[in-house]
C-alpha cells in the first residue's frame, strides 16, 4: 500500500487557500460565470422554497387538521381562535429571545441590494423564515413569499460573500435568490425574473437578465419535481377586447390604487399605535392574534395567506355583501398580522384582497351593457392592480396575469390597470408597502437602486489627516515665522481649547501686507468659513451640497457639533473626482465593462 506524502498543515492550509483563490478568480471572469451561479441559486431557490412550504403545511395539519390550504378549507371550531394565540405566543418568545442576543435590525434584499451591496446575514435570513413559517402556518393572515424571499436572497448573499464577488455581482446573485424563490412559489418563472429586476435590483440590463431568467427556469423546474403547487386561473372564453374594455380596467386601477395607499397607511399606523403603547414588543403578536383568531371564527377565509379563499372566490356567485365584508375582514386581518408583529408579507394577501375588489367593481357595471367582461376578467385585473399598487412591480403583475392565465388579451388589460394603479400610487403616495416602511424607519430608499455606495463615500474616507493646525492666539507675527509663503495653502486655526475657528489662506495673508485703513491687521481678520464644517459621516453628496451652498474650496472636518474639533481636510475638487470615479464604478459594472 503506498503512502500519501506528508503535508504539514501550513502546506495544507496554503494549497486550500490556492484553490479557493483560483475559484474565487473563476467566478469574477464574467458573464457565463453569472449564469453558472444562477443554476446553483436556482437549484437551492428551489429546494428552499419546497421546504418552507412543506412546513408551513405541516403546521396547518398539525394545527388545524387540514390537508388542503387553510383558507379554503372548511375549518372551525375553537382552533380557529387559538391557533393565531399560540402562533403570538411563539412568536412572542422568539422576539424575546432576539432583543437579548440580537441588537442589529434584520436587512430584508431590497434594503440589502439599495444600502448594503448585496450584503446579507443567513442567520438573520433563517431567522426570518422561521418567524414566516411560525406566522403563516399558525394561521396569521399574511403570505410565505416573505420568507421564500429573504431564505433564497440569503443563501444566495452567502455564496456571493463566500466567493467574494464584485458589488453588481453581489446584487445581481441576490436578485436570482428573490428570482428563484418567486417563480418557484407561484410556478411562475418570468413573474419570477422580473420581480427581481423591478423590485430586488432596481434596474433593467443586459448583464443581469440572463443569469437572473435562468435561476427563476431552474428553481421552477426544482420545485415542480418536488411537488406542484402552480396557481392556474381559467377565465373561460373571452371575446376580442375592444377599446371601450380599457375604460373600466383603468378605472378599477385608479381604485385599486387609493385602497392600496390606505391598507399600508394601516399597517403603519397599527405598527406606530403599537409602538407609542405601553404594550412591550413581546406581547404585541398574542393580542395579535386574538384579533386575528375572533376574525377567523367569522370567516375562515382571512387565516393564512389566502390561496384556497382566492380559489373559492374566483368562479363562485357570491352577494356584494358577502364580498365587501370578506375584503373588509381580509385587510384587517392582513394590517393586524403585519402591525401586530407576526413576520410576512401583503403579496398573496393583496392579490386575493384585489381578487375581490375586482368582482365587488362587477357590481358597477351592471349599468352598463355595452361592457362584456366577465367577472372573472375583472378578478384577475384587480388582483393584478391591487397587487401592483402595494407592493410594486407593474411588469411583475403584469407577467404574473399571463402566466396564470394563459390569455394575452387578458394581458393587455391588466397592463392597462397596473400602469394606472403604479403611477397613481407614485405621484400621490411615492412607495410601495417595502420602502414606505423604510421611510418610516428614516431610510430614503423608494427602490433597490443601489444608492449604498454613495453613503459608504464617507467624508473620513475621503479627508486628509494630515492638515495644518495653529492657534488663534498665536497672532499674525508668528504666523508669519511658521507658515512663509509656498509652505502650505491653507491653514487650519483652533482655540487654545483646540476647538476650531476658521480656516486661514496664506497667500491672503501675504497678498496683504498693509495695514487696512490705518488698523493693525489681526490674524482674526483672515478667518474664514467660521461656521462651515464637515462631518466624518457625512457621505460625498452631502458634503458637494455644502461645497456648492459655501463657495469654498476645502473645509475642515470636525469630530463632532459639540466639541468642533477639526480631525481633517477636505477639498472640493477630490470630493468630485472620488464621487465621480465611483459613480463611473458603478456605470461600468451595470453594463458589465468589469
Amino acid at each position: 500500500m503506498l503512502n500519501k506524502p506528508f503535508q504539514s498543515p501550513g502546506i495544507a492550509s496554503f494549497l486550500d487557500n490556492i484553490r479557493r483563490s483560483r475559484l474565487q478568480a473563476m467566478f469574477r471572469r464574467g458573464e457565463l460565470s453569472l449564469v453558472v451561479l444562477g443554476v446553483c441559486t436556482g437549484v437551492l431557490a428551489g429546494l428552499l422554497v419546497s421546504l418552507v412550504r412543506f412546513l408551513s403545511e405541516s403546521l396547518h395539519y398539525w394545527v388545524f387538521g387540514v390537508d388542503d390550504t387553510l383558507s379554503g378549507s372548511q375549518v372551525s371550531g375553537p382552533i380557529v381562535l387559538f391557533g393565531p394565540i399560540i402562533g403570538g405566543i411563539l412568536l412572542g418568545i422568539i422576539v424575546f429571545i432576539l432583543s437579548k442576543t440580537r441588537k442589529k435590525p434584520m436587512v430584508d434584499p431590497i434594503e440589502a441590494n439599495a444600502l448594503h451591496g448585496g450584503r446579507l446575514s443567513l442567520t438573520d435570513s433563517i431567522i426570518v423564515s422561521v418567524q414566516n413559517i411560525i406566522s403563516n402556518g399558525f394561521g396569521a393572515s399574511v403570505g410565505l413569499e416573505a420568507g421564500y424571499t429573504q431564505i433564497a436572497s440569503g443563501v444566495a448573499s452567502k455564496l456571493g460573500i463566500k466567493l467574494k464577488l464584485r458589488r453588481g455581482d453581489m446584487r445581481i446573485l441576490v436578485g436570482c435568490g428573490a428570482a428563484g424563490a418567486i417563480a418557484a412559489a407561484f410556478d411562475a418563472p418570468l413573474t419570477g425574473a422580473f420581480y427581481a429586476i423591478e423590485l430586488i435590483i432596481g434596474s433593467y440590463t443586459v448583464i443581469t437578465l440572463a443569469p437572473v431568467i435562468v435561476s427563476a427556469l431552474v428553481s421552477n423546474l426544482v420545485a415542480n419535481q418536488i411537488a406542484h403547487h402552480g396557481l392556474s386561473i381559467d377565465v373561460g372564453v373571452m371575446g376580442i377586447v375592444t377599446p371601450l374594455d380599457y375604460v373600466p380596467t383603468i378605472a378599477l386601477g385608479i381604485i385599486c390604487a387609493g385602497i392600496g395607499i390606505v391598507l399600508m397607511q394601516a399597517v403603519s399606523f397599527i405598527e406606530e399605535t403599537a409602538r407609542r403603547s405601553s404594550i412591550s414588543q413581546v406581547f404585541r403578536p398574542f393580542l395579535g392574534g386574538i384579533i386575528v383568531g375572533l376574525l377567523g371564527l367569522v370567516s375562515p377565509q382571512v387565516l393564512s395567506s389566502g390561496h384556497g379563499a382566492l380559489h373559492l372566490n374566483l368562479n363562485s356567485d357570491s352577494t356584494l355583501g358577502a364580498l365587501v365584508m370578506l375584503f373588509m375582514l381580509k385587510s384587517v386581518a392582513s394590517a393586524v398580522s403585519i402591525g401586530s408583529g407576526f413576520r410576512g408579507g401583503l403579496f398573496f394577501a393583496s392579490l386575493f384582497m384585489g381578487a375581490l375588489l375586482g368582482k365587488i367593481f362587477v357590481f358597477g357595471t351592471d349599468f352598463f351593457p355595452q361592457l362584456t367582461l366577465t367577472p372573472t376578467v375583472y378578478a384577475v385585473v384587480g388582483m393584478s392592480a391591487f397587487a401592483a399598487a402595494v407592493i410594486g412591480g407593474p411588469l411583475t403583475m403584469t407577467f404574473l396575469a399571463l402566466e396564470l392565465t394563459g390569455d394575452f388579451p387578458i394581458t393587455a388589460l391588466v397592463l392597462a390597470a397596473v400602469v394606472t394603479a403604479s403611477l397613481v400610487v407614485r405621484v400621490s403616495f411615492g412607495y410601495s408597502f417595502a420602502t414606505w416602511r423604510f421611510h418610516l424607519r428614516g431610510e430614503t430608499i423608494r427602490s433597490a437602486h443601489d444608492v449604498g455606495w454613495i453613503r459608504d463615500l464617507t467624508v473620513n474616507k475621503m479627508m486628509r489627516a494630515d492638515v495644518r493646525t495653529a492657534k488663534i492666539s498665536m497672532g499674525l507675527e508668528e504666523f508669519n515665522k511658521r507658515f512663509p509663503l509656498g509652505s502650505t495653502q491653507r491653514v487650519i486655526m483652533v482655540n487654545d481649547e483646540g476647538r476650531y475657528k476658521g480656516i486661514v489662506l496664506v497667500p491672503e495673508v501675504y497678498a496683504d501686507p498693509m495695514d487696512r485703513d490705518g488698523e493693525e491687521r489681526t490674524l482674526e481678520s483672515y478667518l474664514r468659513y467660521t461656521k462651515d464644517v464637515l462631518l466624518p459621516n457625512m457621505n460625498a453628496k452631502q458634503a458637494a451640497a455644502i461645497f456648492d451652498a459655501t463657495h469654498s474650496e476645502a473645509l475642515a472636518v470636525v469630530n463632532d457639533l459639540g466639541q468642533v474639533k477639526p480631525i481633517g481636510l477636505l477639498t472640493e475638487s477630490h470630493t468630485l473626482r472620488r464621487y465621480s470615479e465611483e459613480l463611473d464604478q458603478r456605470r461600468r459594472e451595470a453594463s458589465g465593462e468589469i
